[in-house]
């Protein structure tokens, strides 16, 4: 079977690994099995991608990121350098617990700064923004700009990567990317006017 991805010969990845065309794995990174990783990803350097980790397509891991199994990405997720997620939320190395990883959900299009931290069991939402250096400890609304340890809400982000401000009717304009967006019950949807 023909490879349709770049693979540095530092790189090691194990059996049992579906990965899309055109996805990148650089310099002594790890990809161990049963991982499933989309088309047009980049896997920077030092990163590990745990067994049965999934990414969707066009996922951007930047260097030394922990990938640990239970994490599911959707598509367009960006990891940053160094931001770590977790599986086991009372961990102990003399005890094995495997069978109780928990499932943590990053939505499309979320970002995740430098150095943060994902306490597992959480979702994500759908193009939200953590901060770098934030823990996060609970679910994140879409579009939520998240900071701080633990992590709290202080904003709204555009799908563009804009901090969103609201007029006295709920309405919000990105500037590069021109959708809006409504503020409605403490939740942001993308709108057409």
């Amino acid at each position: 079977m023909e490879k349709n991805f770049f693979a540095h010969e530092t790189s090691v990845i194990d059996e049992g690994c579906q990965i899309g065309d055109g996805t990148k794995i650089w310099h002594f990174s790890h990809i161990m099995t049963n991982c499933r990783i989309g088309k047009n990803c980049n896997i920077g350097q030092n990163v590990v991608v745990s067994p049965e980790v999934i990414l969707g397509d066009k996922v951007k891991v930047q260097n030394n990121v922990s990938i640990y199994t239970g994490v599911i990405c959707e598509d367009d997720v960006f990891l940053g350098p160094s931001m770590v997620f977790t599986n086991i939320t009372n961990p102990r190395s003399a005890i094995i617990r495997k069978d109780k990883y928990e499932t943590t959900l990053v939505k499309k299009g979320a970002s995740i700064g430098a150095n943060a931290t994902i306490v597992c069991g959480n979702t994500i939402g759908e193009y939200s923004f953590i901060g770098a250096g934030t823990v996060v400890t609970k679910d994140v609304k879409p579009y939520a700009l998240v900071v701080g340890n633990p992590g709290r809400q202080i904003g709204w982000m555009s799908e563009y990567g804009h901090k969103l401000e609201f007029n006295k009717d709920g309405i919000a304009e990105c500037p590069e990317g021109k959708e809006k967006y409504l503020l409605k019950n403490n939740t942001v949807e993308k709108i057409n006017i």
